[in-house]
């Protein structure tokens, strides 16, 4: 049962993920969004579906870290202004972090326990939250930087650019040897998603179950 709570509502996830960086890009002026068929939940519709739902599914299985999907094209050009461009990257991880609230009111009005499916609710929430700060991390080609780079100086984004291919790698390669990155990272998840209701012996069995493929 946890593997199965976590598995389809991991998916669930990227897809509302993806589902909402292309509605606001919608709205903002690039309509072929709908043509490509990313106006839906079927992750088949995506461009990269490995990079979206496979790599992230891996990184669950080796450390519990929400990684976000990449799959969604969009042709910025179309979009009307700079502001559109920042709200059209952030609504990826405000749908995360909306699905992560609507967790937590499940688990505070419900008698959670260590059985049934209470351990994958936890984590799945954990995961939510894990994928809002690592979607807000202020590097490319995550949705951090993606809000804030229409408004920087030109200079600025072309310097950037040039390590542009280079960072996601730089990035996780902290997280698993740069001690200090990682406990921050993950000491901010567990103040947030304590603040949500998790209980984390739960969701810690809920890892354990999900990595040991417990339906």
């Amino acid at each position: 049962m946890t593997f199965s709570i976590v598995f389809f509502g991991w998916i669930f996830s990227l897809c509302l993920h993806e589902f909402s960086h292309a509605l606001v890009a919608y709205y903002g002026g690039d309509h072929t969004v709908r043509e490509k068929g990313y106006l839906t939940f079927n992750p088949l519709k995506y461009t990269h579906p490995v990079f979206s739902i496979v790599l992230p599914l891996l990184f669950l299985f080796m450390g519990g870290i929400g990684l976000p999907g990449g799959a969604v094209y969009i042709e910025r050009w179309r979009i009307r202004n700079r502001y559109w461009l920042s709200a059209m990257s952030l609504a990826g991880p405000l749908s995360n972090l909306v699905f992560a609230i609507i967790l937590g009111l499940i688990l505070r009005f419900s008698p959670v326990t260590n059985s049934g499916i209470w351990p994958g609710v936890s984590f799945l929430l954990v995961l939510q939250v894990s994928a809002v700060l690592f979607n807000l991390i202020p590097l490319p080609p995550f949705d951090g930087y993606n809000a804030i780079e229409p408004f920087l100086h030109p200079v600025i984004r072309m310097q950037v650019d040039r390590f542009r291919d280079m960072a996601i790698w730089i990035v996780l390669l902290a997280f698993w040897f740069v001690p200090f990155i990682g406990s921050f990272f993950w000491g901010t998840v567990f103040v947030f998603s304590t603040v949500l209701g998790v209980d984390w012996d739960i969701a810690v069995a809920g890892l354990q179950r999900f990595r040991f493929w417990e339906l």
